[in-house]
């Protein structure tokens, strides 16, 4: 009996286990040195009773950059917490740090010690009388695979909000299943900008969550950006002012009443808690991101307040404002680079800034971008046409960028604008010459998408009429 036949076994019964391994996280190679950061940063400055899953999770992205050995002094710390804190504390916490004992020694070949794991996880689902030998059916095993979804970015929030509505259907009151939901949604949301809808789809579980944890600031601070969103600031900036009160998670806090105070117009507010809040997590891509985007309400305001005619001690303000904007925008790429909207935010600030070259580089690592979203795209696409017809001058390319914008064909505010701004770009290509087939036939198009049918026939008949001729 060979040694290939364990090693199958072994791998098969590693399928069935419930952990990081297997729960299939999307993670892009590029965005491990930022997860790994805001693993360490919340293992350091968030306080949760949720900490042994952070270690479990920090072992895995140890692994995936290479580093076993790390990985495996990472578990020991989970392993040391559920003695230390958790007298009555959950299994499937036991099991989720088991099967990624497992999971690791199997990858370091060390296939005796991964059997010893794979049986400890054996004799609990016994004792639990589990269908399955390897796997745990219960709540705060969804709990787990849900936080674990959620701390991984994007493109795993769908598959994180479904664990979580999994656990609560069992127990609709519990406080941690609660709190991941309302994160879950709150982040969904903050994705599916739609104009049309009321889109206060978070409130009410933020609500709940926090009724069930009232000493809980961080989704105090959530509920408050998101009330302010939905245009009920008074009632947001109580909350904010809750959460200051309180010290827990204390850092987390300090962003989201920046990003409030920062959209209420109290700049130096804002700046000033993300200052505090840098000192304690100086990597955090989403500080860095933040504190741009407050330079970047600076610069439109001088320029706006000068006419958007810059000149003199304006220009030289609006330049150096702007240089502090690109500085932190481009630290937080660096950190992060596949976050997508900062690059639409630097190619703004240089735009600013008088540098359209650098801004055009912007755009093209954007477009060049893989995992982007569509509605992502949809704004890409916009603002890309935006920068060709103003900064470029060139109205062929921003009709190009205006048309791939409205033929994705999610509605948004997005891609009503693009729709308004190629109708303006066609009209003025028109006054200068009434027989451009090709400009009359895109204004039909435009009408046709207004659902004003019969002035779209007009103009599509006019270039039919050309074209015969």
């Amino acid at each position: 009996h060979s040694m290939n036949a364990d090693e199958d076994q072994v791998k098969a019964r590693l399928a069935q286990l419930r952990c990081h391994f297997t729960w299939k996280l999307l993670i892009e190679d590029t965005e491990l040195s930022d997860l790994e950061n805001r693993v360490f940063d919340e293992i350091e400055f968030l306080d949760t009773k949720f900490n042994v899953g952070i270690h479990n999770l920090l072992a895995y992205v140890k692994h995936l950059n290479g580093h076993n050995k790390e990985a495996l002094e990472s578990l020991k710390e989970a392993e040391d917490l559920m003695q230390a804190e958790h007298a009555g504390q959950s299994d499937a916490m036991k099991l989720v740090t088991w099967g990624n004992y497992a999971w690791l020694y199997y990858h370091m070949g060390r296939l005796a010690d991964a059997q010893i794991y794979l049986d400890k996880v054996e004799n609990t689902c016994k004792k639990f009388a589990s269908p399955s030998c390897y796997t745990m059916e219960c709540p705060e095993m969804d709990c787990e695979e849900g936080w674990a979804l959620l701390k991984c970015g994007g493109k795993n929030y769908e598959r994180a909000k479904a664990c979580f509505e999994k656990a609560l259907e069992v127990d609709p009151e519990n406080p941690e299943f609660s709190t991941g939901y309302a994160i879950a949604v709150y982040r969904l949301d903050g994705f599916n900008k739609t104009p049309h809808v009321d889109e206060a789809f978070c409130v009410q579980p933020l609500k709940r969550a926090i009724r069930l944890n009232p000493e809980d600031a961080y989704i105090k601070a959530l509920l408050a950006v998101k009330l302010q969103d939905l245009g009920q600031e008074a009632e947001g900036e109580k909350y904010i002012e809750e959460a200051l009160a309180n010290t827990s998670s204390q850092t987390y806090v300090f962003r989201y009443a920046a990003k409030f105070y920062r959209r209420k117009d109290s700049i130096d507010k804002a700046l000033q808690l993300l200052k505090m809040a840098l000192r304690a997590t100086p990597s955090s891509a989403f500080l860095h991101h933040q504190i741009g985007l407050c330079y970047r309400a600076q610069v439109y305001k001088i320029s706006k307040t000068a006419g958007w005619q810059p000149r003199g001690r304006d220009r030289e303000n609006i330049d150096r404002i702007a240089r502090l904007a690109i500085s932190h925008f481009e630290f937080a790429l660096e950190q992060k680079p596949t976050f997508g909207i900062v690059y639409i935010h630097l190619a703004d600030m240089y735009i600013q800034a008088g540098n359209n070259r650098k801004a055009e580089d912007a755009y093209q690592k954007l477009l060049c971008m893989k995992s982007l979203e569509e509605e992502n795209m949809q704004e890409i696409y916009f603002r890309y046409g935006r920068f060709q017809e103003f900064q470029k001058k060139s109205e062929a390319d921003a009709i190009i960028y205006y048309l791939k914008a409205i033929k994705i064909e999610k509605p948004s505010w997005v891609r009503d604008k693009s729709i308004s701004s190629l109708e303006k770009v066609v009209l003025r290509k028109l006054q200068r010459n009434p027989e451009d087939m090709e400009s009359l036939s895109i204004l039909g198009f435009t009408y046709k998408l207004k659902g004003e049918m019969n002035k779209a026939l007009e103009y599509y008949e006019r270039a039919l009429r050309l074209a015969a001729d």
